[in-house]
């Protein structure tokens, strides 16, 4: 018994990814194919010389021109608007909807449910962008309402299955024993939830808070179906500014974004990796 499972490691390992030639340097290709344009972005950004591709020394200038520009101040503003309540929105959301699907028994449309639920993730975000502009046209077209309430809801709608997959992730790692005792002493099901599932959910929340925070900020397609008038967001406003040559002032708001995505990355690895 010792030989066969001794051996069926060995295959395991003889056909591991990891242990093929030429594994590792094609690995660090990628990386480099993916991330040295990111490390350009931020060093040009801090080259006093207008120039993105002549180095001269090193300043600060351009993020301070960028801090007070208006049209960076505004577009900054929108986004944080959208994307924190779109944030907070489709983690509601997904929270309720990762607990219908994992903290209730089997019924009929179950996966059928969690599809729908995923299916924003299938679909070419472009085809989504172009019918969410159709639908709202014809809402408008019949109640005459307009404002940025439409690119929120939009936000939302997209951002609900990322900020799903890690809360569900939480709650099917989650052990029931301690919910099962707070019912055997006759706690009512919502101080269940309060007391014992919300504490131990709460990683798998903030994760899917951020992650749906970070896709919401970032979003360009679906925001420029949507966006009316005055509605401009940091990454439109960063499209638009390129068309026109990318310029130092363009690399320092695209290093803060940068910035950003880290800190919330690293902050949802964290999470992930807290014990329950």
């Amino acid at each position: 018994m010792v030989d066969v499972t001794a051996a069926a490691r060995k295959k395991v390992k003889d056909i591991d990814l990891k242990h093929q030639p030429g594994f590792s340097q094609i690995a660090w290709f990628c990386i480099a194919v993916l991330y040295a344009p990111i490390a350009v972005l931020v060093l040009f950004s801090f080259n006093e010389n207008r120039s993105v591709t002549i180095w001269t020394q090193f300043s600060l200038d351009w993020y301070v021109k960028a801090w007070n520009n208006e049209g960076i101040q505004h577009a900054a503003l929108v986004s944080l608007e959208v994307a924190l309540v779109a944030m907070l929105l489709s983690t509601i959301m997904a929270t309720m909807a990762a607990l219908v699907t994992t903290r209730t028994a089997p019924y009929r449309g179950m996966n059928v449910a969690v599809a729908v639920i995923n299916q924003p993730l299938m679909v070419p975000e472009v085809v989504t962008a172009v019918a969410t502009l159709i639908f709202f046209a014809i809402i408008k077209q019949l109640t005459g309402i307009s404002g940025i309430g439409y690119l929120i809801a939009a936000h939302t709608a997209f951002c609900v299955p990322f900020a799903y997959m890690p809360i569900r992730a939480r709650l099917e790692d989650m052990d029931l024993s301690l919910e099962q005792a707070a019912a055997d002493l006759y706690a009512p099901p919502f101080k269940v939830f309060r007391r014992v599932t919300l504490p131990l959910l709460m990683p798998g929340i903030l994760a899917g808070a951020m992650l749906a925070f970070i896709v919401s900020l970032d979003d360009v397609i679906i925001t420029l179906f949507v966006a009316g008038p005055g509605e401009t967001t940091l990454p439109l406003y960063i499209l638009g500014q390129i068309r026109r040559g990318v310029t130092p002032e363009i690399n320092a708001v695209s290093t803060v974004f940068v910035g950003i995505s880290v800190v919330l990355v690293s902050f949802i690895f964290l999470s992930g990796k807290d014990k329950k």
